[in-house]
């Protein structure tokens, strides 16, 4: 038998199927004629796999779940959750297999997942398999992600299966090896919650914090001091969404992990022209995940994650919802914290003055008012810091608003030690020129399913080094053309 160290894929035991009753044991289902179309080298690199192995037929096998060490436990997992504000008691992997974990070249334990693995226990009569556009898509915009540092889950390898996936038309299957620093969600600690079984509850507490929030273990209520890590990490996330113009499309209480990583690359997008009530998702029809609703609708499922826990918090139940009360009540503070942070990084600021919230807030006001595309105008705001406003002038339709605005602006740059060339300097390195455009990508995404990945991989190396300007580059910072319509985006199943 070939020794475990020396597979393409050397997969531990996943540590979450100690947490029996949140998983059931399954396989993936066999496959017609596996293909590699993507593989991610700088991730392999960083979780320590040999980047050659891995293309190989074994390593291909490897990644799609069907040739795994003797004794290695694949799982499909349990969880519930509240989608578009509904609750559903069973949701769980209904086309997903947590295939194991790595400990990458950092000593950080890894899960790797494979997406459109086959049907599951899970599946509610989906066909559980998925096709190759979204899978790309995952890829595509979980790595755009990590390039503006926001954390996220991230695709290691897309696979096509050979197979044709019914959809609308017949479309190529294909697989999605993705890997997170785990798949624990609300919605796991809500299916554990239905369970009335409060040790198992406490197991899983205890393996989240093992996994993610180790700082909190000493402190006297672990499990509160749990739930206030997850608000802080979900703060940061969320802030960090909103400053790019990210808008995730469907934030269910399934899609919010614990670690607080970006997981679900469905009907995301970004936004353009700025505006609160912009939603892409052609599912959600009340705007319930529109743009400016994203922390609202965080606050919103860490509050169930709350009513999941509450059982850990005190043992009664007046104490726990007390308790949890008030750690809930300081997520919008948080929240603005990050992004206020955020913003100033945006302005060129590097202190904290009084007044900086209502200057970031007014600029928004001037970009909402004007229907200015978010990533151009914050990228053209450097230009404007060296003492060129052309470039802004030219993506407003009425710039005096934003001349009124900038005059505060330079007041404040001034106050700040280093010079507006060095704050110029300093906004190119957050302020990106790239971001994954919605018209490009659909382009992208149409081509590669017809055969052609030349523009995939075109416009993976632009948002993957988002920050540098390059020659030749002007149609990827460019909004769609007026002719291309509203972009709809879908879900993939």
């Amino acid at each position: 038998m070939i020794g475990v160290e020396q597979r393409p894929l050397p997969l531990l035991r996943p540590a979450f199927a100690e947490l029996d009753g949140l998983f059931t044991l399954w396989q993936a289902a066999p496959v017609r004629e596996p293909r590699l179309v993507v593989l991610n080298e700088s991730l392999a690199a960083e979780l320590g796999l040999d980047v050659e192995r891995l293309g190989s037929p074994a390593g291909v096998a490897a990644l799609i779940g069907h040739d795994v060490p003797d004794g290695t436990v694949t799982v499909a997992q349990a969880y519930a959750g509240h989608q578009f504000g509904g609750f559903s008691s069973s949701l769980g992997d209904g086309r997903a297999l947590l295939l194991g974990e790595l400990v990458d070249t950092a000593g950080r334990r890894r899960d790797v997942h494979v997406k459109g693995s086959g049907r599951t226990p899970y599946s509610r009569g989906g066909d559980g398999r998925a096709v190759l556009g979204p899978m790309l898509r995952e890829h595509l915009i979980g790595e755009a992600m990590h390039a503006l540092g926001i954390a996220t889950t991230r695709a290691l390898a897309v696979v096509t299966t050979g197979d044709v996936v019914m959809r609308e038309t017949p479309l190529p299957g294909a697989v999605l090896v993705r890997v997170a620093s785990s798949h624990l969600r609300v919605g796991t600690f809500q299916y554990a919650a239905l369970r009335n079984d409060v040790q198992l509850l406490r197991r899983l507490a205890d393996h989240a914090i093992d996994r993610h929030h180790g700082a909190v273990a000493g402190e006297s209520n672990r499990y509160l001091a749990l739930f206030d890590a997850v608000i802080e990490a979900q703060a940061a996330l969320v802030a960090r969404w909103m400053l790019v113009g990210f808008v995730h499309g469907v934030m269910n209480t399934d899609n919010m992990t614990i670690s607080g990583e970006t997981i679900d690359y469905g009907p995301c997008a970004f936004m353009d022209v700025y505006d609160p009530a912009t939603v892409f998702s052609s599912i959600d029809h009340g705007g319930r995940y529109a743009y400016g609703n994203q922390p609202h609708i965080a606050q919103w499922n860490l509050a169930r994650l709350a009513e999941a826990m509450l059982p850990l918090f005190a043992e009664d139940s007046e104490s726990a919802v007390k308790d949890a009360t008030e750690v809930l009540q300081e997520f919008p503070a948080r929240y603005n914290g990050h992004w206020l942070d955020g913003m100033r990084g945006k302005l060129g600021l590097g202190s904290s003055g009084a007044g900086d919230e209502g200057l970031a807030r007014d600029l928004i006001a001037v970009l909402e008012s004007a229907g200015a595309d978010m990533t151009s105008a914050f990228r053209a705001l450097s230009q404007a810091a060296r003492g060129d406003d052309a470039v802004i002038h030219r993506l407003l339709v009425d710039a005096s608003a934003f001349d009124r605005w900038a005059a505060r602006w330079r007041s404040r740059l001034a106050e700040e030690a280093r010079s507006p060339a060095d704050a110029a300097a300093a906004m190119d390195h957050v302020n990106p020129v790239y971001i994954p455009r919605n018209h490009l990508v659909e382009d992208a995404l149409t081509a590669a399913t017809t055969g052609d990945l030349a523009p995939y991989e075109r416009l993976l190396d632009v948002v993957t080094h988002p920050f540098d300007v390059r020659p030749g580059l002007d149609a990827y910072a460019e909004q769609a053309p007026p002719d291309r319509g509203p972009c709809r985006t879908f879900c993939g199943t």
